[in-house]
Formats: structure tokens, sequence, C-alpha cells
């Protein structure tokens, strides 16, 4: 019977071939619009590392005396002082942590056929690439030795080495970041990564670093942050050994706690560090305060999605709302200028759910190749976005269930558009039509 119902609908559009282009037009541009601004705020709200989002946990520390409030809405600091995060490091919990920041060189080789150029870096320590899932192609992470000692070692992203060495195995040559030359002991295959969940202080959709470097390079160096640098309060800093013990909150910290009893463990760890810290003359609030925070919360906390993207894609369904009504106009006059033909039909012995269904079938038919023709013109918008905005440049695309939900959308909201319609014609009485005859 439903292949009966495809062929009545198909035959239905080749008699009015415009009203049916227009009711597949009107879908499609609704449709567009809608999967637009849906797949964006789907890019920017998905989990970026569903496996372990749960177990990865986002470290602050409310090192502000009484009185005084931060931008946050809990007035927590988003980063650590680098004293605290240097401490933090070396204790003996949790197994796997990691302290960094975001910083650049400008790199350059041994050789003249690749120009100098900058690049931007991330001073990390070595459980960086296994807490946040990174795999390698070539060698691995430097060792917890060349951490202590600040060797000059850097691992490269692929897309680097596949401009600094043509994508050969670089393991063991050097790379020239601003004075200094550098050993490449790893190469990390290409992260698909949407959101750079692990900084969100220095924009959220930016693409990973291509360098990262033993995060004890940052003293030795003395290297300054590429990224957001705070203070609370007036200090004299005069000095870079100043700065590393001074207020100022500049380092990302995030510690992996794989279950709720190491998560309560670091939670009492935290609190003997904050009561530590107190009797040497910080952390001089009565309560301490700090927060772990997993992946999904953090990001909330930081308004990845903020309120213009939620009412951009309120407004893109209200739009839909318009183009269905547009449809239900036009399914109303092609539906009762069928009446006498449902008329004999009835007469004929075509029940009225019969005819009901046959009418739903055909409108499942219109969302259908809406739907399809909706998603060319949404990766249309998408490129445009794209083309527009380098920051969505990672993030506005469809993805398998983009793609997916198009058509089910078109057909679905067809379908509640075409119910008055269909229940309008199937309530035909036959014999008005069997009289006119």
């Amino acid at each position: 019977m439903l292949l009966h119902y495809l062929d009545l609908s198909w035959r239905s559009f080749k008699r009015t071939p415009l009203v049916s282009m227009l009711m597949v037009l009107a879908i499609a541009i609704g449709i567009g619009v809608t999967m637009t601004s849906l797949s964006v705020y789907h890019m920017m709200s998905a989990d970026p590392i569903p496996e372990k989002s749960s177990q990865l946990y986002a470290v602050q520390l409310q090192t502000m005396d009484e009185g005084h409030t931060w931008w946050t809405d809990d007035n927590l600091p988003m980063q650590l002082t680098y004293q605290d995060a240097v401490n933090l490091q070396n204790a003996a919990v949790p197994e796997k942590k990691v302290a960094m920041m975001r910083t650049g060189f400008s790199v350059y080789l041994d050789s003249d056929k690749v120009k100098p150029f900058t690049g931007e870096a991330r001073m990390t320590t070595p459980d960086f690439f296994n807490m946040f899932d990174v795999s390698f192609i070539y060698g691995s992470v430097w060792s917890e030795q060349q951490e202590q000692s600040a060797a000059p070692v850097v691992v490269i992203s692929k897309e680097l080495n596949d401009k600094l060495f043509a994508g050969e195995n670089s393991i063991g040559k050097l790379v020239y970041l601003d004075d200094d030359s550098y050993q490449v002991v790893g190469v990390i295959a290409d992260w698909p990564l949407n959101l750079k969940y692990y900084d969100l202080n220095n924009g959220a959709f930016n693409e990973p670093e291509d360098l990262f470097l033993p995060f004890s390079l940052v003293k030795t160096k003395k290297l300054t942050s590429w990224g957001n640098s705070n203070g609370w309060k007036h200090e004299n800093i005069n000095s870079y050994a100043d700065r590393m013990q001074s207020e100022i909150v500049w380092i990302q910290f995030w510690a992996q706690l794989d279950n709720a009893e190491q998560k309560a463990n670091y939670s009492n760890y935290l609190n003997s560090y904050i009561a530590e810290q107190k009797k040497r003359g910080r952390f001089t609030r009565e309560k301490p305060e700090y927060s772990l925070r997993d992946v999904n919360q953090w990001m909330q906390y930081n308004n990845v999605v903020s309120e213009d993207n939620k009412i951009l894609v309120g407004l893109s369904f209200m739009f839909l709302a318009v183009c269905l009504a547009n449809i239900l106009g036009l399914l109303l006059a092609k539906f009762l200028r069928r009446a006498p033909e449902v008329g004999v039909r009835r007469a004929l012995g075509a029940s009225k759910r019969q005819v009901f269904l046959q009418h739903l079938v055909e409108v499942a038919m219109l969302g259908c190749f809406g739907g399809l023709v909706g998603i060319v013109l949404a990766q249309l918008g998408l490129w445009s976005v794209r083309q527009s905005y380098d920051y969505y440049s990672s993030i506005a695309t469809m993805d398998i269930t983009m793609l997916l939900s198009a058509p089910v959308i078109a057909i679905t909201t067809c379908i509640v558009a075409g119910l008055y319609p269909a229940w309008l014609v199937c309530k035909t009485n036959p014999a008005i039509y069997l009289k006119s005859q």
C-alpha cells in the first residue's frame, strides 16, 4: 500500500509541478537556514572528548583576599598563579596532571628553504598528550627527566612537520625557536579538535598549537604568556622572578580524576594545600574556596555557547515555521482542488483513513525532497560562515548527526503542516461531487 501511495504522490507532483516546486523550495529555504544555525550550535556545544570528559577537571583556586571580586559568577579566577601551578604539579596526587600556558616563537631552520615565521606554542608537562588523547606518528613525548632539567626539546604537529621537513620522520632534527635550537622528539598526528577546551581563555575555537615544549622552560627561558594574564592587587614587579612569585594568574591547570574516590582525595589535598598557604600569608579568606569542573561543566562555566547563539537557533526555527505556514496555504489549495477526485475515490470504497494516509505520504515526500535540497543550501550557508568568520572555520560544518537530522526535521514539520489539509480533504462528502458529475 505504501508503494501505491508513493506512486500517487509522484503523479500528483507531476500534475502540479509549479506548486510542488514552490513547496519544496519553501521547505528547503527553511531547512537551509535552520540547519546552518543548528549545525554551528551543535558543533559548539558538542562534547569535545566524550570518552573521558567526566574524568578531566579544570582546577581553580580562590587566591584573592576578602572583599575582592572577579568577573566570574562565583568570583573564582579561571587560571592559577605560577607558584600555585608548580606546587600542584609537584604534588603526589593525582597521578596525571598538567600545567600549561600559551606562548610563541619565531620558527626557522638552518636552511634557506623555509622562510622564518611565527609559530604558536604550548608550554606543558608530559601528561598533556595522554590526558587529552593526542597521538603520535613519529617519536613520543619528552621524558620526566627532560621536563625536570628543562631540556631544549620540542614536539611538533603534523602540519608543521610537513612544512619544515616535507612530512619525513624528523625525530632528532633541530628546529630554531627565537635564538635557540630545539631537538624534535615527537610529531603528533592531526588533532581533529573543534573546540580548544583545554584553554578557553585564549579563544575557544582557535586551532591547537603547532609546538609543544616542556613547561620547565618557562622559568629557564623567561617566557612571556601569549594568553590572558590578570591580577587583583597592586604588586611591585621589577623582575621575572617577581612575576613568578606574584599573585598574577596566567597558568592553566588540569587534573585527571578517574573516579569519585580520586576526586574526593584530591579535594582533601586542595583543602590541605590552601590551609598550608594560609599559614604563609596567602589565601586569607576564612572559608577555603576552590573548584573542580569537568570538561562539559568548564564549557558551560565559560559560556562557550552564548545566549546569542541560542537566540539565533530559536529565530531560525521561527523562520522555518513561517515557511511551513506558507506551505500550509499551498497544501490547502492543492488538496481542496482535488476534492472531486477524492469524492469519486470515496464513492468507490476508499476509506477516510486511506485518503488521509495517502495525503500524509505526499507531504512526507515533499519534506524529503525539501530536506535534501535544504542540506545543499545549509552547506552553502556554512561555507559563507567559514568565509566570513575565520573564528568559526572549525565548527561551521555538518557532521553525520546534522546530515541525518535535516530530512527528519523537514519530513516531520511537513507532516505537521499537512495534518489539517489532509484531514479536511478526507472529510469530503462523495454525494456532493457525484451529483455534480
